[in-house]
């Protein structure tokens, strides 16, 4: 390493954090800003977001989707900071979930009404698409028919060895709604436990495979009739409309939208999009595109599944969801990812290693630190950051993958460094080398193997855990794997788990490549250095 070696470094640094700097998105200093158009993870939500941004994009406005960011919470929080300018939602989660209104007369909220109550926070909803997608409770005819209930207060005069036997699967997010499970469990009195939350999409499947008894639906669901479920009648009225709207910021030119998606649609076409996806498994841009193509015109119903796995040309699906025309831009957005987080990770994690090293009584807290970061659940450290920055997207995902990637680097530099052998130190010292130059010419040098093993177990690492950032607008291969979890389509989720595990193996090859290159260089005795 030459006396320069760190100078350029630095500057290598410095260049690699201002070309991501350049290549976040959003960044004004490549073109003018998209609208940016967000989705919740379910079918539904996901078409509608497609079927915004077509919209847009058609009309000569430039915008991009920005699927599956997680629940209402996230979607709001992404508005009103900016990340997102516009979002399909439902009027009843509107005024019971975001403006915690919940006297029975808000139920019949009129859209003037809500707009009233949004106007402080520069929110607006608008665009009424034409359907009410209402919760419901489902479950399977034949064990409705047995236990003789078609209603929600049937469902509560169950006595309790009979409920007692039910498997509730209930989604996340309406397991801790303002108007999902608490309020509805208190509402009829039920007596059964909610058990743990399961994802929307899976917990279809688990129904079909007798796993669950009773889960929560959106009644534009296309596998409510597939799968023969009787939706049980809301008999007092707990749930409220749920129309579905726009919501936006009230900056937003809504005119364009207004034009093309306002009332067109109605609960039988949304079944009907619902279902080209879920039992067609076509693409959600496909079956936007094409009802957009269309004219609006109502597409049919399709009557039987056809299994992304199973059958004739399921390997033929499998290559064509693959080598998507999307996966460049994916893959683009997960290396930069993984590299920019290892970047700053290095930056950050080499010098705490020397520290480590340099102050044994800070040796313990600076592992401690680091080991505690890596122990945090990474949807809870995405969580937090985003309240923490107030945006959703690239930085948060960039920051987390770099607090994941910190304890293998600092441990491996701390570990390669106190390998020196003490001699060689000494040597320097007597031909009058200072400290941080015999860290330079002999210390670093010779520690960089098992500095370069850290760098590589954190880039493995971080190859899986960037799937995370797709469930908050960070993009990458988690979005094919977050969107075919959001449909229980396992060829979609393996288009994109494929391709990543793929992408750790490569990066465990060219790092084992460097290693070996490297060995030869580092493991003779250093030449006497020059002072």
């Amino acid at each position: 390493m030459s006396p320069s070696g760190g100078g350029r470094l630095g500057r290598a640094c410095t260049h690699l954090l201002l070309a991501l700097a350049l290549l976040m998105p959003g960044s004004r200093l490549l073109a003018a800003d998209p609208v940016k158009v967000g989705s919740k993870r379910f079918t539904e939500s996901y078409l509608l977001g497609e079927l915004v941004t077509q919209s847009l994009r058609t009309s000569g406005t430039p915008a991009e989707h920005r699927q599956g960011l997680g629940n209402t919470g996230i979607l709001e929080q992404a508005l009103t900071t900016g990340a997102i300018d516009v979002y399909p939602e439902y009027t009843g989660t509107i005024v019971r979930e975001l403006l915690k209104r919940n006297r029975p007369e808000d139920a019949t909220a009129t859209l003037e009404q809500i707009n009233r109550w949004l106007a402080p926070r520069g929110l607006k909803a608008s665009v009424p698409l034409g359907f009410n997608n209402t919760y419901a409770i489902a479950m399977r005819e034949a064990d409705a028919a047995r236990l003789g209930i078609d209603s929600l207060s049937g469902l509560a005069k169950l006595p309790t060895s009979a409920s007692a036997s039910l498997r509730l699967g209930l989604s996340h997010e309406f397991l801790v709604r303002a108007d999902g499970w608490p309020g509805l469990k208190k509402a009829y009195g039920l007596q059964i436990s909610a058990g743990s939350g399961i994802d929307h999409g899976l917990a279809y499947k688990a129904l079909a495979d007798g796993q669950l008894d009773i889960i929560d639906v959106y009644s534009t669901d296309a596998q409510i009739g597939r799968l023969k479920l009787r939706v049980l009648r809301d008999d007092l009225g707990y749930f409220p409309r749920y129309d579905a709207v726009l919501l936006m910021r009230d900056t937003l030119d809504d005119r364009v939208l207004q034009a093309r998606l306002a009332g067109r649609f109605d609960e039988a076409t949304m079944r009907s999009l619902n279902a080209e996806v879920e039992l067609d498994r076509r693409s959600f841009e496909e079956v936007s595109r094409g009802w957009l193509a269309l004219g609006a015109s109502t597409p049919r119903m399709v009557g039987s599944s056809i299994s992304g796995d199973d059958g004739p040309g399921a390997f033929d699906r499998f290559v064509s969801r693959l080598l998507a025309p999307d996966l460049g831009r994916l893959l683009g957005q997960h290396l930069l990812l993984v590299f920019g987080s290892l970047a700053i990770a290095a930056v950050i994690g080499i010098p705490l290693g020397v520290l480590a090293c340099r102050r044994p009584s800070l040796s313990s807290p600076i592992m401690a630190l680091t080991g505690l970061l890596q122990t945090i659940p990474s949807l809870a450290l995405l969580a937090f950051l985003i309240a923490l920055l107030g945006s959703i997207g690239f930085v948060p995902a960039l920051i987390a993958l770099s607090a994941y990637a910190l304890l293998p680097i600092v441990r491996n530099t701390h570990a390669g460094l106190l390998s020196v052998a003490p001699g060689l130190i000494e040597a320097g010292s007597a031909l009058g080398l200072r400290r941080p130059r015999i860290l330079q010419k002999i210390e670093l040098p010779l520690a960089a193997p098992m500095v370069l093993a850290g760098l590589k177990t954190a880039a493995v690492i971080n190859v899986g855990t960037a799937t995370v950032a797709a469930f908050v607008g960070a993009g990458g291969l988690g979005e094919r794997i977050v969107s075919g979890l959001a449909v229980s389509d396992t060829t979609q989720m393996l288009a994109g788990a494929v391709p990543a595990a793929l992408l750790a193996i490569t990066m465990q090859a060219a790092f084992d490549a460097a290693e070996r290159l490297m060995r030869p260089r580092y493991s003779a005795k250093p030449t006497t250095p020059s002072a």
